[in-house]
């Protein structure tokens, strides 16, 4: 009878923790698992399993400064891709980050999600009304 008393105290308890998250909370989450799954299949093998890059040829996605600084350009790098010498973390790139035509806006939310609050950055949520707003101003 215990048992079942305490089983039902904590599955309350449980109960109140998950319904008590705030809608904004939700929809990160949902963002961001969705956008590790886009960063895995678009663009973990060049940047990494932990944005660590590669070497002198891929940037990291590690600098939170680069990424804080240019987090309006990111939806555009991503769908058109980047072309051109950039220096992140003292480290000059110059080789071409292939574009991601395919990718919907939702998926590219999805992904600068993911990469801005991972690898030591923190930006929050990313929705495709940005990234849709952001792709309006590319000059590609």
């Amino acid at each position: 009878m215990k048992l079942k008393v305490i089983s039902g105290i904590c599955f309350l308890l449980f109960v109140l923790i998950v319904s008590c998250q705030s809608d904004e909370s939700i929809e990160f989450k949902r963002y961001y698992s969705a956008g590790a799954i886009v960063y895995q299949g678009h663009c973990q093998n060049c940047h990494g399993t932990n944005g660590e890059g590669l070497s002198a040829l891929i940037p990291p996605l590690t600098d939170t400064t680069y990424i804080r600084e240019n987090l309006k350009s990111l939806a555009c790098n991503i769908k058109y891709g980047l072309k051109g010498k950039i220096n992140i973390a003292g480290k000059s790139f110059n080789d071409a980050m292939p574009a991601e035509i395919d990718l919907t806006p939702i998926e590219i939310a999805q992904a600068i999600t993911y990469i801005t609050n991972s690898f030591g950055n923190k930006q929050g949520t990313i929705t495709a009304d940005q990234v849709n707003e952001d792709l309006s101003k590319c000059s590609n």
